[in-house]
C-alpha cells in the first residue's frame, strides 16, 4: 500500500457487466451501449421505489448471465443505492440466495463496491462477487428535494438523477479487464450546502482523491487513455479542471465526466446527469465495451458521492463528499 492506493498483485478481472436504464437515459449519448432500456419509469410496478428495486434485481440477474455463471457461483453481493437505509439494494438482495454486504457511498458506490470486491478476490477470500448500484429520478427527487407534484423550477446548477442500475462481476477466473489498483478517498467538505449544486460540492473530493492517486502511484494524467469522474456534471467538472491545474496537473482531452457526457443538450438537464445509476450504467456499458475491445487500455474510474441526508439538509448542514478510484487495464 502506498498512501491511499493499494496495488493488487493478482489483478482481479471484471468478467461480467450489465446496465438497465429508463427511456430518457436511453435517448441520451450512451443509448446504444445499454443492455436494456425500459419503456417507462414504472417498469411494470405501481411505485417508483418498487421500480428502482426491480431495476437492481434485473441488473444482478443480467450480470450473472453475462459472466456465464449461476447464482450458486456467487460468494457475495455488494450493493447500495440512494434511498434511506439503502432499501432498494436490501430488498433486491432478498430475491437472491447469497450473502449481502450493503454499502453507502452515494454516487461513488460503484467504485466502492468494485474496490472492496477486488481486495477480497485478490486475497483469495472469494471467487466471484456481484457489485451493483442504481438510482431513480423520481425516488431521489422526492426524498432529497421536493415532492414531484410541485413541479419546482430547477436552478441552472442542478442535475438530473439517472434512472438506471448497473452491475459487475469481479473474479480471478474468466476474461475481462483487470482491476490493478484502488485508491480510497477521504471525506472532503468545502462548505457547500446547496442540494441543487452537487457538482460544486463533490469537485473538491475528486481533486483530493485524484491528487492522492497521482502522487502515490507516481503517474500523471497522460498515463491514462481515459480519466472519468462521476456525476460532477458540467459545472463540477469545470471546477475540477481548474483545481487540478492549480496543483500542476492539466487534464486534457482524455478526461471526461459521466454526468456531463450522459445526456444530449436538447434533453435540457442543465448541468447534466447525477445519481448512483449515472456512473454505474456508463461504466457497465460504454467503458466496459471500450476496455473489452481494447480501444481503452488503461482507465482511471473515479465516481464521486455526496454524503448528505434529508436530516442533514433540514438542519442546514454542509455537504461532505467522497471519491474512490479504481484503475482498469485491458
Amino acid at each position: 500500500m502506498q498512501g491511499q492506493t493499494i496495488k493488487l498483485k493478482n489483478r482481479p478481472k471484471i468478467i461480467g457487466s450489465y446496465s438497465i436504464v429508463g427511456p430518457k437515459e436511453g435517448a441520451g449519448n450512451f443509448g446504444d451501449y445499454f443492455d436494456y432500456v425500459m419503456k417507462n419509469d414504472f417498469f411494470g410496478e405501481d411505485t417508483f421505489e418498487k421500480a428502482e428495486r426491480k431495476m437492481l434485481e434485473s441488473a444482478i440477474t443480467g450480470v450473472i448471465q453475462d459472466a456465464k455463471l449461476q447464482t450458486k457461483d456467487i460468494d457475495f453481493m455488494m450493493a447500495g443505492d440512494l434511498l434511506n437505509q439503502i432499501i432498494s439494494s436490501s430488498y433486491a438482495a432478498r430475491a437472491f440466495q447469497f450473502p449481502f454486504l450493503g454499502l453507502y457511498g452515494a454516487c461513488s458506490t460503484m467504485a466502492e463496491s468494485l474496490a472492496l470486491a477486488a481486495l477480497l478476490v485478490d486475497e483469495g477470500y472469494c471467487k466471484n462477487i456481484v457489485c451493483s448500484t442504481g438510482s431513480h429520478f423520481s425516488t431521489a427527487e422526492r426524498q432529497y428535494r421536493f415532492p414531484l407534484e410541485l413541479g419546482n423550477q430547477r436552478p441552472p446548477t442542478s442535475q438530473w438523477t439517472v434512472t438506471g442500475a448497473g452491475a459487475s462481476v469481479v473474479s480471478l477466473n474468466g476474461e475481462g479487464p483487470s482491476i490493478t489498483m484502488v485508491t480510497f478517498g477521504k471525506v472532503v467538505d468545502w462548505g457547500v450546502n446547496d442540494v441543487n449544486n452537487m457538482g460544486a460540492a463533490m469537485a473538491p473530493a475528486a481533486r483530493d482523491t485524484m491528487l492522492a492517486h497521482f502522487k502515490s502511484t507516481k503517474t500523471k494524467p497522460d498515463d491514462y487513455d481515459l480519466i472519468v469522474t462521476g456525476d460532477l456534471g458540467k459545472l463540477g467538472s469545470e471546477i475540477l479542471i481548474d483545481l487540478m491545474e492549480d496543483e500542476g496537473y492539466k487534464l486534457g482531452t482524455n478526461y471526461g465526466d459521466c454526468g456531463q457526457m450522459y445526456f444530449r443538450r436538447e434533453q435540457k438537464t442543465l448541468c447534466g446527469a447525477s445519481g448512483a445509476g449515472c456512473c454505474a450504467t456508463v461504466f457497465n456499458s460504454y467503458i466496459m465495451k471500450k476496455l473489452r475491445e481494447k480501444q481503452y487500455k488503461k482507465v482511471l474510474f473515479m465516481p464521486t458521492g455526496a454524503l448528505l441526508s434529508t436530516t442533514s439538509t433540514q438542519q442546514g448542514d454542509t455537504i461532505p463528499c467522497v471519491c474512490h478510484a479504481i484503475v482498469l487495464e485491458s
